[in-house]
């Protein structure tokens, strides 16, 4: 039988009936109940057989009219009972008789009662608290994570909703969307100060000096490897009449002086590297405080928007990070990324007690604040539900479930209807 969730609309409400009985399938309980049933009404054949066999004896055995007594209330007592029975579920022999087939007219407040009884007596603020108190809600969750292939699985369906969720939107219109959030979004943060932030970012984590000292290293093996082809630069550019030896020497001068240069620009100390020090320490300030800074900031940040190349890389981009997303490459990939993350999750959860302890406070809370305000609605909900219910569905099912034994009332109202009755005639006997 398909749960109520999967069943299609025209027997969601059979399915959603047949989803509440539990323990043995329907034709096991459809047999039990039939067995029942032929039982109690055996037995009232058989109360009937008395009676007629006791009437026609009695006038030879006077006695007999003790079990005719007997048999006759027992046969009072299972009619009685029957027809108690089949008026829960339906008419007696189809006669529309008033105040039966109460289960079949009785569907709204039956909804209505399971609705309030729930309302009541399960998510009542001071139910709630008491159930989950003790419940290890974020335990669970994280053993759950990490039993078997859960993690794995969770990732592949998240990572399939998301593959599914991007193709389901218009590309257009989302890269439209996306686009203008990023042009927005940059349009926002003031240039200036933005890059007196990250400027000053580089410069603290040492970003900047230590550039700086790879240009100044490559400059000085520039200028080593280039020997030679500086001397000759510098002999082209030399009087005819100097000897080239002499342009050697200048050129060698000149070479040496300006790698020494650089050297001595590598020492923190140097004059130089202070005054670049002093430099960009201004320059983030007057990035952050000077208006004509921020101004300029601005108009440099408004041309580069406008220009077609920028836009066209922002527009660009999101394609870009679609048809990432969308190879299987990729989604192999955070499949693999949000399995770690899970188990990682599940790991930290299950080793840390506080952690455990904080989670579960939180999802008792959230949990109180949610349903608990909701049980009206929830009480209305359930009603609608058991509204919907097919009523030939519901009744079958219900009396599926308790209708074997109410078949046991009838043999019990035909015994104890015979003793009884049997009791009475006897008390009147000794009095007459």
């Amino acid at each position: 039988m398909l749960s109520p969730d999967l069943a299609p609309p025209e027997n969601k409400g059979k399915a959603a009936v047949g989803a509440l009985i539990a323990g043995g399938s329907v034709d096991e309980r459809r047999r039990a109940l039939r067995r029942a049933r032929t039982l109690a009404t055996s037995l009232l054949v058989l109360m009937l057989a008395i009676f007629i066999a006791t009437s026609v004896g009695v006038k030879h055995w006077p006695w007999l009219a003790y079990i005719r007594a007997f048999a006759e209330a027992g046969m009072i007592g299972a009619c009685a009972d029957w027809f108690a029975v089949v008026a829960l579920f339906r008419h007696p022999l189809g006669i529309p008789i008033p105040h039966t087939a109460i289960v079949a007219n009785s569907k709204e407040r039956i909804g209505v009662a399971i609705g309030r009884f729930m309302a009541n007596n399960f998510l009542s603020p001071s139910v709630l608290a008491e159930r989950i108190r003790d419940v290890d809600i974020s335990g669970w969750a994280a053993r759950w994570v990490l039993r078997g292939d859960n993690a794995k699985n969770v990732a592949q369906r998240a990572t399939s909703s998301l593959n599914q969720a991007l193709a389901a939107l218009p590309r257009e219109d989302l890269n439209s969307f996306l686009s203008g959030a990023v042009r927005g979004g940059i349009e926002n943060v003031p240039a200036a100060p933005f890059a007196s932030r990250l400027l000053s970012l580089f410069w603290a984590h040492g970003e900047m000096q230590a550039l700086a000292e790879r240009l100044l290293a490559w400059a000085s093996t520039t200028l080593a490897n280039n020997r030679d082809s500086i001397r000759t630069k510098v002999s082209k550019r030399t009087s005819r009449l100097i000897p080239k030896w002499i342009d050697g020497m200048v050129a060698d001068k000149i070479i040496d002086g300006v790698m020494r240069i650089l050297d001595e620009m590598r020492e923190p100390s140097h004059p130089w590297r202070i005054e670049m020090t002093s430099t960009v320490e201004q320059l983030i300030g007057d990035l952050a405080t000077k208006p004509e800074m921020v101004e300029k900031g601005e108009e440099l940040k408004a041309k580069l928007l406008a220009t077609p190349a920028v836009t066209g890389q922002i527009d660009a981009l999101w394609v870009s990070i679609e048809d990432r997303l969308e190879s299987p490459e990729t989604q192999a990939r955070l499949t693999r990324v949000l399995e770690r993350l899970l188990t990682g999750i599940g790991n930290r959860i299950q080793n840390d007690d506080d952690l455990r302890t904080a989670i579960n406070r939180w999802l008792r809370v959230a949990v109180l604040r949610t349903v608990a305000p909701r049980r009206t609605e929830i009480a209305e909900f359930i009603r609608k539900v058991v509204q919907n219910w097919d009523t030939e569905t519901l009744t079958e099912r219900i009396e599926l479930t308790v209708g074997r034994d109410l078949q046991y009332i009838r043999i019990n109202g035909t015994l104890v209807g015979g003793l009884v009755g049997l009791l009475i005639f006897a008390i009147t006997q000794l009095f007459q």
